[in-house]
């Protein structure tokens, strides 16, 4: 029996997705396990497979089987799933096409290596080591925007890659409206008269009580340990090779157990994302994240309006208290939750309270569009940094190290990134204030510990769709109404009126 188009399309994107999860392993294993030494070769192997891939995914159509099912498409005989699979694949076809094979080698490679050299600059504190790189990257990132074609900013065609319909413009708009509430909020927080003292927290945690204390989290949450696993890394990050192999890392402080609680809870959230994306659709549109400004709402769900609230850790401090009695013995709830809710201008974005956050990432929008744009010298980029950080956060950046050089994201060449953390916030808050409509007692079950049918709601209404629905019409589809950063405005007013009176 001869196959039909659609099967033959779904084995040859089959191919192509083992071959990127080889690739997402190598990046993985780059950042848990390898030895510094292995760091050219690994970029030239990264190189090589990219560009394999990248031509795998090209060969889908070297007989016209994308375009025939194209013309299928448009003449409604396709529908269903089966039309989401083509319309994707069509969408990234269009866009890969133009990307030339050198040009992914070399972007590839290049991206390898200036990961390497960022962490070394980091550790240094040097700028200067890592900047020809960062030129290199900056270089190639404009290139592509020009292979790909854009409208009216070069940015329009990066952001388009992470968060699939947003424009540089309407980023702009939603992220211009955030920061003039956020940074008159952030006054009124420092004028408050309520002072929390955030060193009653520290202590001495040995590595191995925090790392079964942040299993025991992330399971709980709902994550399947059979298939996935949690390692340490200089920057915590999620991926994953099918969704029943995900890979998360966190980052650990000995003297600071909650540094790493955090950044597990978050990642668990992306976490749990891809192991709820239907595994009978590997390697199609349909296993994919709608976008990642989705993908970060469902990180940001979970580790502020669901992992900093009273409810969560009603259950979760006893244990605390227990595997760590100094210095949670003598701490009590109601304290504990002030301090891990402090809202407090910081240098490092990963560490930041859920109110400053956003700005740190407004910083970094309104960098990489002027980056990318070409209206500011890369040598400047710490002076404008700094100059930023001041007037945002009213904080005054000692070195580079907490400044221009905290982030893996530019080294790795993934620019049109940023907006899509603060998009995701906006994202959590609205689905979460409909997640509280339709879970009844949703407080009372957290606190017991049940966080079951929070995962199922979620499952049921945004993991399982894949990339069926665009961002924003997911967003009406789930809440009744198109994005609103209303929801997250009135979320921190609510909840930090409470806190600082």
């Amino acid at each position: 029996m001869t196959p039909k188009p659609i099967d033959i399309l779904k084995e040859r994107l089959h191919e192509v997705a083992h071959l990127g999860a080889t690739i997402a392993l190598l990046h993985w294993d780059q950042e848990v396990n390898m030895p510094a030494k292995g760091a050219d070769a690994r970029a030239s192997a990264i190189a090589y497979l990219s560009a394999i891939v990248h031509n795998k995914f090209l060969a889908i159509n070297e007989d016209g089987l994308l375009d025939k099912l194209k013309r299928g498409l448009e003449a409604s005989k396709i529908r269903g799933n089966d039309a989401v699979i083509v319309a994707e694949t069509w969408r990234n076809y269009e866009r890969e096409k133009k990307l030339p094979e050198a040009f992914i080698k070399e972007l590839a490679e290049t991206s390898s290596k200036s990961q390497t050299v960022w962490a070394e600059a980091r550790a240094k504190n040097d700028f200067g080591l890592w900047l020809p790189w960062l030129e290199k990257i900056v270089k190639l990132k404009r290139r592509e925007a020009e292979y790909v074609g854009y409208q009216d900013s070069p940015y329009d065609a990066l952001i388009d890659t992470y968060e699939p319909g947003m424009t540089t413009a309407e980023t702009t708009v939603v992220l211009n409206d955030l920061k003039d509430f956020l940074v008159p909020f952030l006054q009124k927080i420092k004028a408050s008269k309520t002072k929390i003292d955030t060193k009653k927290i520290l202590g001495q945690f040995p590595l191995d009580k925090q790392m079964a204390f942040n299993n025991l989290i992330a399971e709980k949450m709902g994550f399947d340990l059979g298939a996935g696993r949690i390692d340490k890394s200089v920057h915590p990050f999620s991926t994953s090779f099918h969704s029943t192999d995900v890979r998360m890392t966190t980052r650990y402080r000995k003297n600071d157990v909650l540094y790493s609680i955090g950044s597990t809870i978050h990642e668990t959230g992306h976490s749990l994302y891809e192991q709820n994306l239907p595994a009978e659709f590997f390697g199609t549109p349909l296993a994919e994240a709608v976008s990642l400004g989705i993908h970060e709402s469902q990180s940001r769900l979970w580790e502020n309006n669901i992992g900093r609230s009273l409810p969560f850790w009603k259950y979760f401090y006893p244990k605390l208290q227990k595997e760590f009695p100094a210095p949670f013995k003598k701490l009590k709830l109601e304290e504990f939750y002030k301090i891990i809710n402090k809202i407090e201008p910081s240098f490092i974005r990963t560490e930041a309270d859920e109110a400053t956050y956003n700005l740190h990432i407004i910083l970094r929008f309104e960098l990489e569009r002027e980056i990318i744009e070409g209206s500011l010298e890369l040598k400047d980029l710490p002076k404008i940094w700094n100059a930023k950080m001041k007037e945002y956060l009213g904080v005054k950046v000692p070195n580079n190290k907490l400044g221009i050089l905290q982030d893996v994201h530019w080294s790795g060449g993934d620019f049109g990134y940023f907006a899509t953390y603060s998009l995701g916030n906006l994202y959590a808050a609205q689905f979460y204030n409909q997640m509280r409509q339709a879970i009844p007692q949703i407080d009372k079950k957290i606190a017991k510990g049940n966080f079951a049918e929070i995962n199922n709601w979620l499952k049921q209404h945004i993991h399982r769709h894949g990339k069926t629905y665009r961002a924003g019409d997911l967003v009406k589809k789930v809440t009744g109404e198109p994005l609103n950063s209303r929801y997250f405005i009135d979320y921190l007013e609510a909840k930090y009126k409470k806190i600082y009176g």
